[in-house]
């Protein structure tokens, strides 16, 4: 890539890094939500710059093309078929003086691209949303959009999340953690007390990763001739592994979403059994299509109630930006939280800004409240 092509910063207007990819198992639909957002941003209030993680962390920048970021004929996009030619590299500047990126290649002298006003982190699962992106983006002094270190870590494990949650009085199904250790150690010690886990709450089970997204990982476990598979798929994925009881009833999701009062609630929706799958996994997520009813028919007091511990648990994890989380409705009435995500999927078919649509905030104005939030918020300790 030739210097005299390299972007550069112009005018007055704020810029914006989105910067999405990255190592994760999620590297895919982080590519996708990367797409939807650049094609959102108001190019006239905004400049753009997207910078793409390669799968094998490499920090390029990438063609500002969101039509070549899609799923099409089911093949999933990658950082790598949108990275500029060559071995050049992106930098930030870890001097909060500065926010400076800088393009250097092999035997060339680095080049300046300018200063970035904000980070739009559009990365989902390790290594982008679990607090690491974050403590890069703190030390160089950069706003971003979404939560800071703490809320990132704890939202992306869901062991500790869990913990928090109970922690805060919110309502949470039955679960087991199996960590590395204990599984290397003494398959056959972890096992049993999986076995014993179903024993108590009843099988199947879902076996998944402790710290993944998009439903990677899971398998719905009927009986114990499954559960060597299911751990080794989600320690495919992640060393920790999480397991969880049935729970029966309805899936409700809820967004939240900082204004400048504070955290507000969305429409929530329902996610209907999905007939072609087992649950609602990743191709049901993404490949297929399949599609959650907004808003949810519940009635006006779930709404309120959903709503209520959707906020909750935003505060409880001490987020920033955007979460949606995600509920059951139990068969005798009650919500059980599930998880919260920080950095939820904003492909077309997401809930997320669906949520939002159907609450009155279309998607551009959605890209531009997060971005808003970002550049309100003070750098640091906060």
């Amino acid at each position: 890539m030739s210097s005299e092509n390299l972007p550069t910063s112009t005018g007055r207007k704020p810029r914006v890094a989105v910067v999405f990819g990255g190592r994760s198992s999620e590297h895919a639909i982080s590519v996708v939500t990367a797409g939807a957002v650049l094609r959102a941003i108001d190019r006239d209030r905004y400049d753009v710059l997207p910078i793409g993680i390669t799968v094998d962390g490499r920090w390029a920048l990438t063609a500002d093309a969101p039509e070549r970021m899609a799923i099409a004929d089911r093949k999933l996009p990658s950082v790598d078929d949108l990275a500029e030619p060559g071995e050049g590299s992106v930098v930030l500047s870890a001097d909060p003086t500065s926010r400076e990126i800088v393009y250097t290649e092999p035997s060339s002298v680095p080049k300046a691209l300018g200063e970035v006003d904000v980070v739009f982190p559009v990365l989902h699962g390790p290594y982008g949303e679990d607090g690491t992106l974050q403590g890069l983006l703190d030390l160089a002094g950069v706003p971003y959009v979404g939560a800071g270190v703490l809320a990132s870590a704890v939202g992306q494990d869901k062991e500790y999340m869990k913990r928090v949650f109970t922690s805060f009085g919110l309502p949470v199904g039955p679960y087991e953690v199996i960590r590395p250790r204990e599984w290397e150690q003494d398959p056959t010690a972890a096992r049993r007390r999986i076995v014993d886990f179903a024993g108590e709450h009843g099988w199947p089970l879902f076996v998944k990763p402790a710290r993944a997204g998009s439903s990677i990982g899971i398998t719905k476990v009927d009986d114990e001739s499954g559960l060597d598979a299911a751990v080794e798929e989600a320690r495919r994925h992640d060393p920790k592994i999480l397991v969880e009881a049935l729970l029966t009833g309805r899936e409700i999701e809820c967004g939240v979403l900082e204004f400048e009062d504070g955290p507000h609630a969305s429409a929530p929706a329902w996610i209907p059994p999905v007939t072609d799958h087992e649950f609602y996994d990743f191709e049901a997520k993404y490949i297929d299509s399949a599609s959650g009813v907004v808003p949810a028919p519940i009635t006006p007091e779930q709404t309120a109630e959903v709503q209520r511990l959707a906020i909750a648990a935003f505060e409880a994890v001490s987020c920033e930006g955007l979460v949606r989380a995600d509920f059951f409705l139990t068969d005798e009435g009650e919500f059980v939280i599930n998880e919260i995500n920080t950095m939820p999927g904003f492909t077309p078919i997401s809930m997320y800004p669906r949520m939002w649509e159907a609450s009155g905030v279309d998607y551009p104005e959605l890209v531009d409240r997060l971005i808003q939030a970002a550049l309100r918020r003070p750098t640091g300790l906060r």
